[in-house]
């Protein structure tokens, strides 16, 4: 059973509501999905290293999900 720590989790909330929140900076849909691709990959490598995970499936995943995530929300 893998034990995620107190810091991990922290880490991991406040690098995702970072992502979240300036995914939207951008003034077309490209743009905003471009930046949150990047913004998602950097905090997924993150948290991925910090939980004793695989850096590069976080990045693979947060990338994912910031480029959604930026492409979905208005400006």
């Amino acid at each position: 059973m893998t034990f995620i720590s107190t810091r991990a989790v922290i880490l991991s909330l406040a690098l995702g509501s970072a992502a979240v929140s300036l995914s939207a900076c951008g003034h077309s849909p490209v743009t905003r999905a471009l930046t949150g691709g990047a913004l998602g990959a950097g905090a997924g490598a993150a948290v991925g290293a910090a939980t004793g995970g695989n850096a590069g499936t976080g990045a693979l995943v947060g990338g994912g999900v910031g480029a959604a995530g930026g492409a979905l929300t208005a400006p």
